[in-house]
């Protein structure tokens, strides 16, 4: 894994001198993505440099050093990722006649770019990736990303001078970069906890989307950049529902396991320390079951827990890790601990982000990077599976709740909205002994307050919305800024509403938040993750089974949760989903008091100008006396002053 920058000065005006230095200053800024080797190439003629950090995975030695430039001597490439199928593919092109110099997967791609052209060999390789291509023949300049979107992109102007880089503050780094924040941008994250694709922060820089390559000939300072797609979740996703697995499930069954080995396998290849994050749930019990089973040796898992019992997953993993053999190291979080990283997330995203598991997920990545480089995870399966809470119980929700006029919807929304959270959890308190444990949800006034805010929507879609939204009316948050347009008709041809709900988690909330998040998190502490369940064939594959393998008996996962009954007792992975959450209602209302009412003080946000006072104060006064529980909308406003302070 590694960090990768450059520019193209369309001027023509910078020396190869001024070239290198501003790459090389720029890739500097990802140090942590690459701590083992650095490089810098360029060409002034063109006024094209590439910078690159290296974190070494394959092909340990100096013959995997970049930028590298292909054998014909046409391409140069600046590289971040994994080529997981590698090996078959430099054995096609050794059967063509190439003669390689080294090992790496860098490689590979190159001199599979030279015989079969930029498009056909991004079709053909299985991976996690984002790189830039400079054509020597076409003075071209490529930019591509994998397909689901797993190792961000960004790229902009100033000037002149065409930026991009693996995080933003490598396209900061560029002397005379002057950032205005986009004020739609803004509203976005409000809506969605993250800035969505294609957008960022700033209003001259852009998220290059998944599955894109960006072109762009240096032909002058008017040259225009274009985007083609080369692989769509979307066309996936409905090619999959229109050709369903017709097999029985026993088929079905063996078929799945039988893609979720290759694809853990894949990424088992490394010339360093591997390792597997294990939480105890579903997703990524599975992976480190099938990893174990691959491996000759004791898989290192690892995982941590908290003192709160309501946020900790640890004694589950541990079980299973223990179940399955595997050499784990487990560590309670003190919320000491946990405090200590907030002062950092505004460096380590860059940009305001406020899915506040990225702190569990950056103190797992901190203890598995003691012993490994690389770690395996369980992303991806909620989407793929019908995993999350809203594909269990909206579809069932709303078939009986239409029945009732909307404003009878409205009012019991209002009364559901009326009761605190100590009140709910009274309620649910006494109703524990009499109501199965399906029935009793985790942080139930949370589940309540969600509850109330989705009677009132007019149709499926707006519940999903509801659901997937934190500030529900942005635009009343964020002056001068205007409502982005809705996300739902992407999947309009998809007939159930389900299908709907998991294909727009897939191509929205994973790309922008989940993968966001493991990236930032793991690459802070030079730690590579990659995730087996997103593999583009299983992920094919598991758009062609029916829904009727993926929802049962009022849970989602039920293939999987076969498979991985092979493997581990049910009863060992059967508790309810819990997230990766930490106890952020009570800390902002305890040691985290203090730093917010700083942040989210009345005279510093007028003078701002950003974020109007009002609903803010409304809601950190009511957050404080229990009345709500408004932590996540909370989060979001203090992710963001938190990042604007470092502007």
């Amino acid at each position: 894994m590694c960090g990768i920058a450059g520019l193209i000065d369309l001027s023509f005006r910078s020396s190869n001198e001024e070239l290198q230095d501003s790459a090389t200053r720029m890739a500097d800024t990802l140090r942590h993505r690459g701590p083992d080797d650095e490089g810098v190439w360029s060409d002034a003629e063109c006024g094209i440099a590439l910078g690159f950090r290296r974190l070494a995975i394959l092909d340990l030695s100096a013959a995997g050093q970049q930028p590298m430039s292909s054998t014909c001597g046409r391409y140069t490439i600046a590289f971040n990722g994994e080529i997981y199928n590698f090996r078959a593919l430099r054995r096609e092109l050794e059967h063509l006649g190439t003669r390689f110099r080294g090992h790496s997967d860098t490689e590979v791609l190159l001199e599979g770019i030279s015989w079969w052209g930029l498009q056909a060999t991004l079709k053909r390789v299985n991976g996690m990736f984002a790189f830039a291509l400079w054509d020597h023949q076409n003075h071209e300049l490529q930019l591509a990303r994998d397909r689901i979107g797993e190792k961000p992109l960004y790229f902009g102007r100033v000037g002149p001078v065409f930026l991009f880089g693996s995080e933003l503050k490598a396209v900061r780094a560029y002397p005379g970069f002057q950032g205005t924040i986009n004020r739609q941008a803004l509203s976005l994250y409000f809506r969605y906890n993250c800035i969505p694709a294609p957008f960022s922060i700033y209003d001259t820089i852009s998220k290059l989307p998944p599955a894109t390559v960006l072109t762009l000939k240096a032909t002058g300072p008017d040259a225009k950049s274009t985007l083609a797609a080369y692989w769509s979740a979307e066309e996936a996703a409905l090619r999959g529902v229109r050709e369903p697995f017709d097999g029985p499930e026993s088929e079905a069954l063996q078929a799945l396991e039988a893609e979720l080995r290759a694809s853990i396998a894949l990424r088992m290849e490394a010339d360093v320390p591997l390792g597997a994050f294990i939480s105890g749930g579903i997703d990524s019990s599975t992976v480190v079951a099938l990893m174990q089973a691959e491996s000759r040796h004791r898989v290192r898992t690892f995982s941590i827990g908290f003192h709160s019992a309501s946020y900790d997953e640890s004694k589950q993993a541990s079980a299973v890790a223990a179940h399955l053999g595997t050499e784990h190291t487990g560590l309670t979080v003190t919320a000491r601990a946990s405090l200590e990283v907030i002062p950092r997330l505004a460096g380590i995203y860059d940009e305001p982000f406020a899915d506040s598991s990225q702190i569990p997920t950056y103190l797992v990545s901190r203890l598995a990077r003691q012993q490994v480089t690389v770690c395996l995870s369980g992303d991806g399966g909620d989407e793929l599976f019908g995993g999350y809470n809203r594909h269990v119980w909206v579809p069932g929700l709303w078939k009986r709740l239409k029945a009732f006029p909307e404003s009878w919807r409205a009012a019991a929304g209002r009364f559901l909205d009326g009761l605190s959270p100590q009140s709910w959890e009274a309620v649910f308190s006494r109703l524990q002994p009499v109501l199965p444990g399906r029935f009793l949800p985790r942080h139930p006034a949370d589940k309540m307050q969600k509850l109330a805010a989705i009677m009132r929507a007019a149709s499926i879609d707006e519940m999903y919305l509801s659901l997937t939204s934190h500030w529900k009316d942005p635009t009343s948050l964020v002056i001068g800024a205007q409502e982005a347009e809705s996300r739902s008709d992407r999947f309009a041809l998809l007939s159930d509403p389900l299908h709907r709900m998991m294909a727009l988690d897939t191509v929205t909330y994973l790309p922008d938040d989940v993968l966001v998040k493991v990236d930032r998190a793991s690459m802070a502490t030079s730690l590579e993750a990659r995730l087996p369940l997103l593999d583009h064939r299983l992920f094919e594959f598991a758009w062609r089974l029916p829904l009727t393998m993926k929802m049962r008996n009022g849970q989602g996962k039920w293939l999987l949760r076969q498979v991985l009954k092979r493997y581990v007792p049910e009863n060992m992975t059967s508790r309810p989903k819990m997230g990766f959450g930490i106890p952020l209602d009570q800390w902002l209302r305890g040691p985290l008091r203090d730093w917010a009412e700083v942040l989210l003080d009345e005279n510093r946000l007028k003078v701002e100008g950003f974020l109007r006072p009002a609903p803010i104060r409304e809601r950190w006064a009511e957050h404080l006396c229990g009345k709500r529980n408004w932590q996540h909308e909370l989060w979001d406003v203090l992710m963001f002053q938190a990042w604007l302070e470092t502007q």
